[in-house]
């Protein structure tokens, strides 16, 4: 029993007459290895059955509980080995020939086919037959199965996503025959035959200004061949890259640029001609391979139209932004769940570091923002599948959600994992533990498809300046709350009130240029806004008062101004960690006398 206690940070390991004085290596505080990260989180399980159809979720609860054990177990440990044993690029082979290749550990090799063998995440969107589906998992299911795997591999995540948007785009923009040569091998999930993608975007001149790019695309004898470097490879050795290059005599900028598909071989299986001239040393995603490459006249295909190359990898890059804010999510949890699992297990001053009051609050602090990213992950998915049907007003919401959820998630994450860091004390510096690894990894989400400032940038800028997308996002809110009648009168009208001002503000920092600098203020506040109508949404949804009681709490530390030197009443505070922090259900009676 003390066993069981001990790796589920959701139960107490309170003092009892029975439990044997600790000593040694018994003081120290285990972490959520051997957990099931799919069974430990009702959140989770809750928003899976209020947004996906009851069919589809009751045929994939299996897979996810699969997959939450793997997460838990086996993979957590795999992906510890790989950290430890980054990739090694070897330049040439044995006879001294360019045959540039990178060795992985077996741990990332095994890992890779969990992920794309077995669970098939790159091709479940876009085929059926994944997992036992008919047809292709809608956004909701796939970005769930990405959340439980994240809990415990961060790294490979960056292979998985860009083989399943480089699918996508590929799908999309190819010719007919570009599709019939390439689809059969980048949906398989027979390990020796499929190719898995990436994109090469990124280089000395250009990372966030795309347009300055270098790279150079000509057409001789009949091929497009592609000459440049790319600084900032990803998924280096993929079978199939997605490269943005401009093409002899276009314009300047991003208008100027095509899209195309570079093989790493060739049809007779020879080496295409780019090589990997080294490999990135990273401070996080070890486990991934991240180079830089060399193109040296290397054949590639056109995708689509070759003068609307940047906007058809904005696809990939969208796409990759709602990836981006999923691991966020996931990786909070994971934070989230190692900090509750220290302070339910570890004694200081004899008591556990729960009872304690600034522990309690802190633990809050990292709860807020995980269950934030939770409900922005439901809702934008939602909003996903509703767009690719067709639904015009999601599409242009998605415009905004994707780089509110990336700018805001990826931020928070940073502090969430020290947070959970700190928790643990100075084992959680040693690279024993999954924490050093989380504060590491964490990092790479305000880098990858555009730092804090671009995605502010893009939300307020274009987003909510050309396109008005705020607007759907305040209908979109109206809706829920007007859906939520059993909410107190007086804090459903402070909701719509701050709604109210964060969509007005965003309105007035788009239309001034020289307010440029609050656009990550005012992406901040739409984002907090919504998240607190939708955690106050699902509870009455879901009659679950605890994302009641998280609404107020985003609305009382992200949306309310404080006087940092008044002595606040923080008795409201007191009661909502004892309901939050405890292990029954919380009704909606008792979260509306918080609220209120």
């Amino acid at each position: 029993m003390e066993a069981s206690l001990k790796n589920n940070p959701d139960s107490p390991s309170m003092p009892s007459a029975d439990r044997p004085v600790k000593t040694g290596s018994d003081h120290v505080a285990p972490d959520c290895r051997g957990m099931n990260f799919y069974r430990a989180d009702a959140a989770f399980q809750s928003l899976l059955g209020l947004y996906m159809e009851p069919s589809m979720r009751d045929h994939l609860a299996p897979h996810y509980d699969r997959l939450g054990e793997l997460a838990g177990g086996r993979l957590d440990e795999l992906a510890d080995v790989a950290d430890k044993h980054p990739p090694v690029l070897h330049p040439r082979d044995r006879f001294g020939r360019d045959e540039d290749w990178i060795e992985y550990h077996p741990a990332y090799r095994e890992m890779e086919r969990i992920a794309f063998g077995d669970f098939g995440f790159h091709a479940m969107s876009h085929r059926g037959g994944v997992l036992g589906l008919p047809d292709p998992m809608p956004a909701i299911a796939k970005y769930g199965f990405q959340y439980l795997f994240v809990q415990a591999e961060f790294g490979l995540m960056c292979p998985i996503s860009v083989s399943d948007t480089s699918n996508y785009v590929i799908l999309k923009y190819g010719s007919d025959d570009l599709k019939r040569r390439l689809a059969p091998r980048l949906l398989s999930q027979e390990m020796g035959e499929m190719w898995k993608g990436t994109q090469f975007m990124t280089e000395k001149a250009g990372g966030s200004d795309v347009g300055a790019l270098e790279t150079v695309a000509r057409f001789e004898r009949g091929d497009w061949r592609l000459y440049g470097e790319k600084w900032f490879c990803s998924h280096a050795d993929a079978d199939i890259a997605l490269v943005l290059a401009r093409p002899e005599g276009a314009a300047a900028g991003t208008a100027g640029l095509g899209l195309f598909a570079m093989p790493r071989r060739l049809p007779d299986a020879t080496r295409n001609a780019y090589r990997i001239v080294r490999l990135k040393d990273k401070l996080g995603t070890r486990s991934m391979a991240s180079g830089e490459i060399r193109l040296e006249g290397a054949l590639a295909w056109q995708v689509g139209d070759l003068n609307s190359g940047f906007k058809q990898m904005l696809d990939q890059v969208n796409l990759s932004r709602l990836s981006h804010g999923v691991r966020a999510a996931a990786m909070m949890r994971r934070c989230l769940n190692e900090a509750l699992c220290v302070a339910r297990n570890r004694f200081a001053f004899g008591r556990p570091l729960i009872a304690m009051p600034l522990v309690r609050r802190q633990l809050l602090k990292l709860m807020t923002p995980t269950e934030q990213a939770l409900s922005f992950y439901g809702f934008t998915a939602d909003v996903m599948d509703r767009a690719r049907l067709g639904d015009a007003a999601a599409a242009r919401l998605l415009r905004l959600l994707t780089p509110l959820y990336k700018f805001r998630a990826c931020r928070d994450n940073i502090r969430v994992a020290t947070g959970s860091m700190e928790m643990r004390g100075g084992n959680g510096y040693i690279e024993d533990w999954i924490n050093a690894r989380l504060v590491r990894d964490a990092q790479i989400g305000v880098l990858w498809e555009g730092t804090s400032n671009i995605n502010a940038l893009d939300a307020i800028g274009r987003a909510v300046g050309k396109m008005a997308a705020h607007e759907e996002l305040r209908a979109a809110m109206r809706v829920r709350l007007s859906d939520t009648p059993v909410l107190p009168e007086k804090y459903r009208a402070r909701l719509a009130e701050l709604l109210d001002r964060a969509t007005e503000f965003a309105t007035r920092v788009a239309a001034d240029r020289d307010a440029e600098s609050l656009a990550r203020i005012a992406s901040g506040a739409l984002y907090n806004a919504a998240s607190a109508i939708l955690m106050a949404w699902e509870a009455a949804r879901l009659n679950d008062g605890r994302r009641l009681i998280l609404s107020r709490m985003v609305v009382e530390h992200r949306l309310t101004p404080r006087d940092p030197l008044a002595a606040t009443d923080t008795r409201w505070e007191s009661r909502a960690a004892d309901l939050l922090l405890s292990d029954r259900p919380v009704t909606l009676a008792e979260a509306a006398s918080i609220v209120v």
